[in-house]
C-alpha cells in the first residue's frame, strides 16, 4: 500500500513540475537550441544532394552526425520529444490557469482587510459618504464589493487575461506548426523562361511531404513562365523590382489565365502559395561533335554567385565519344581583374561573356550515384580546353566544337501548402496583443472603509507597478472635493 501511494506521489510531484511555467520556459529555449542544427546542416528532405556531399567531404564526422538525426532534425526523436513535452507542459500550466480565471472574472473583489493600517499607501481622513468613494471609484473602471461600512474596490483584471492569451497563443502557434509538417508540403522548381511546369512530383527539383500528405494530394494545376523582368538601380546594383508574368491553367480545365507573381505578392491557389524566390541565366549554346552532329542545343540554368549575377555552371555532354564536360562561368556584364580575374558588374545583360574549361572522359553519370547538375567531377576527366567565348562565336576544341548563341532568364518558385500558417499567424497576433496587455496593465485593489469618525483609505499594487501612492492620493483628493 505504501509503494503504491509513494508511486501516486511520484507521478503527482512530476507533474507538477512538468506543468510548471518554469519547465515550459526553459523546453521552449530548449526548442530553439534544438532546431539550430537543423539551419547548420543540410536536410535529407529539402536537399539530399548536399546531405551526400557533406558525407563525401567529411567521411568521419557525417556517419556520428546522421546516428544522432542531425541531417533529419525536425523529424528525429528527441527534436519530436522537446516538441511534445513543450506542448504538454504549457496546456497543463495555462488550462486550469484559464478555467479559474474565468471563474474569477465574475467574482467580487475581496473582502475588506480587518486592519488597513497594514496595507500599503495608508491614508486616514475625515468620515466621508461612501457613495462618494464608490461612484469616483467606478468613474475609474474599478469593480466594486459594497458592504455595510467598507467598500472592496479592484481593477486591472485583463493584465491576468493577457498573460493567458500570452500562452495559449503559443500553444495555438506550436498546434498550427505541428499541423503544418503534417498536412503540408514544399517544393522547389528552376524554370526558364518559356517552360511550362505541372504540378506533379517530376516537375519539382526538390519536394518535401508533411506525414499525412504524399504526391496523391498535390493539387493539380500548372502554369507557363512568359515573361520575367528585373528592375535594377544603376548606381548601387541593386535590385528595385521583379516581375514575373505566368499563364495559369486552374485544376478545372478552363482557359489559362494571365497572373503576375512579385517577391512579396504570391500567387495564391487556396491554401497552396506560389513564391518567386530567386532568379538568374541559363546561358543557351550549341554543341557538334567532329562530324559537325549537333548533341546539344539548349539552355543550361547557371547558380548565381554574387549580387551581380556572376553564374556558374556545367554542362554535360553524355551522348558523345568521349564525354565533354564544360565547366563553365556566365558573366552578364564582363569584367576582368588582376586577382579575381573575371566576373560581372552589373547584373543586367550587357556585355556577356561564357567561360569555359572543357573536360573529356568520364561524366559519372553511369554508376547510380545521384549527383549536382551544377557540377561535375573532373577526377576521372582531362582537361583539353579553355575558352573565353563572346556571343555567336564557335570555339574548337578538338572533339568537337561549342557555341554560345544566347541566353534566357531563370527563376526559382517555391511552391507551398501550409494548412497552419494563418493559425501561426493568428496565434503570433494574438500573442503580442497579449504581452502587450499583460505588460502595461495596472492591477490594483483599493479599500475604503469607515473607522467611527474615520475613512480609512488603503491599497495594494499586486503587480508591483509603481504609481499605487499617487492612485490613492487622487482619491483623497477626488472624494475630499465631491464633499
Amino acid at each position: 500500500m505504501s509503494t503504491y501511494l509513494d508511486s501516486r506521489s511520484f507521478l503527482r510531484w512530476g507533474w507538477r513540475q512538468l506543468t510548471s511555467m518554469r519547465t515550459a520556459l526553459i523546453l521552449l529555449l530548449m526548442l530553439g537550441v534544438a532546431a539550430i542544427p537543423g539551419s547548420l546542416f543540410p536536410q535529407r528532405t529539402q536537399n539530399p544532394i548536399k546531405v551526400r556531399q557533406y558525407f563525401i567531404d567529411n567521411p568521419t564526422l557525417a556517419p556520428w552526425l546522421d546516428r544522432f538525426k542531425f541531417f533529419e532534425v525536425y523529424s528525429s526523436p528527441w527534436f519530436s520529444a522537446i516538441y511534445l513535452l513543450l506542448f504538454i507542459s504549457l496546456i497543463g500550466c495555462v488550462l486550469p490557469r484559464s478555467i479559474e480565471h474565468a471563474k474569477a472574472i465574475g467574482a467580487k473583489p475581496p473582502l475588506t482587510p480587518k486592519y488597513l493600517d497594514r496595507m500599503e499607501s495608508f491614508t486616514e481622513i475625515k468620515k466621508i459618504e461612501l457613495d462618494i468613494a464608490e461612484e469616483y471609484l467606478r468613474k475609474k473602471h474599478y469593480r466594486i464589493r459594497r458592504d455595510a461600512d467598507s467598500i472592496s474596490a479592484e481593477k486591472g483584471y485583463s493584465r491576468e487575461s493577457g498573460n493567458l492569451l500570452f500562452h495559449l497563443s503559443l500553444i495555438l502557434i506550436l498546434v498550427a506548426v505541428g499541423v503544418g509538417s503534417l498536412l503540408g508540403m514544399k517544393g522547389d522548381a528552376i524554370l526558364n523562361v518559356g517552360d511550362r511546369f505541372v504540378n506533379t512530383p517530376t516537375s519539382y527539383d526538390s519536394l518535401g511531404f508533411g506525414k499525412y500528405q504524399s504526391e496523391n494530394t498535390l493539387k493539380p494545376f500548372s502554369l507557363t513562365v512568359t515573361d520575367f523582368q528585373a528592375k535594377y538601380d544603376p548606381i548601387t546594383n541593386s535590385p528595385l523590382d521583379y516581375t514575373l508574368k505566368v499563364k495559369l491553367a486552374n485544376p478545372y480545365g478552363s482557359a489559362e489565365r494571365d497572373e503576375i507573381i512579385k517577391v512579396n505578392s504570391p500567387l495564391k491557389l487556396g491554401s497552396t502559395n506560389i513564391y518567386l524566390q530567386a532568379n538568374g541565366y541559363s546561358p543557351i549554346v550549341v554543341v557538334k561533335d567532329k562530324t559537325g552532329k549537333v548533341t546539344f542545343n539548349g539552355p543550361t540554368t547557371f547558380l548565381p554567385q554574387d549580387g551581380n549575377l556572376t553564374s556558374t555552371g556545367a554542362i554535360k555532354i553524355p551522348d558523345m565519344s568521349p564525354q565533354i564536360g564544360f565547366v563553365s562561368s556566365f558573366l552578364p556584364t564582363a569584367d576582368r581583374d588582376p586577382v579575381r580575374g573575371g566576373f560581372s558588374s552589373y547584373p543586367e545583360v550587357l556585355d556577356p561573356k561564357l567561360l569555359v574549361s572543357v573536360w573529356k572522359g568520364d561524366l559519372g553519370l553511369n554508376n547510380g550515384v545521384p549527383q549536382s547538375v551544377y557540377r561535375i567531377d573532373t577526377s576521372k576527366m582531362e582537361r583539353i580546353g579553355l575558352k573565353a567565348l563572346v556571343l555567336n562565336q564557335p570555339y574548337d576544341f578538338g572533339e568537337g566544337s561549342i557555341t554560345f548563341t544566347g541566353w534566357t532568364s531563370w527563376v526559382n518558385l517555391q511552391i507551398v501548402d501550409d494548412p497552419g500558417k494563418n493559425f501561426a499567424l493568428l496565434g503570433a497576433i494574438l500573442a503580442i496583443l497579449g504581452l502587450l496587455t499583460s505588460l502595461f496593465t495596472r492591477q490594483r485593489r483599493i479599500w475604503v472603509k469607515q473607522v467611527g469618525r474615520k475613512t480609512q483609505i488603503a491599497g495594494l499594487a499586486k503587480n508591483s507597478i509603481p504609481g499605487l501612492a499617487e492612485e490613492v492620493s487622487d482619491l483623497v483628493k477626488g472624494v475630499s472635493h465631491d464633499k
